[in-house]
């Protein structure tokens, strides 16, 4: 991953309201393309989002490659692109512990916050 395509990715997410939405993402993630993700309606209804509003954060998360939509109906269904992400945590972690990224990864204590 290139240094600029890291920023761009990490850009997107410092945003509160694009982080929440990432997160919520992320839990209806499910490994099959068509089962995952959520209708944006549903972001909305649940971040408490407008409709306008919603959209300029899914179009900014998209553009930075985190996340990928597909048409059903009438609704547009937003999942994360999970490979994206891996990649990038790989940047973050390419250099750890002089290479031994698993000392460093078996370390790490995992967040714990709702949205």
């Amino acid at each position: 991953m290139k240094t600029i395509d890291a920023v761009e990715a990490f850009g997107a997410l410092a945003q509160e309201t694009r982080l929440d939405v990432f997160r919520l993402l992320v839990k209806a993630h499910d490994p099959d393309p068509k089962l995952g993700g959520m209708a944006a309606g549903e972001i909305a209804a649940r971040l408490k989002l407008a409709p306008a509003t919603l959209s300029f954060h899914l179009k900014e998360l998209a553009r930075a490659g985190l996340l990928v939509s597909r048409k059903d109906g009438r609704s547009i269904i937003y999942r994360v692109q999970f490979d994206k992400v891996a990649t990038l945590a790989s940047f973050l972690l390419e250099d750890c512990c002089e290479g031994r990224c698993g000392v460093c990864v078996s370390t790490a204590a995992p967040a714990k916050q709702s949205v």
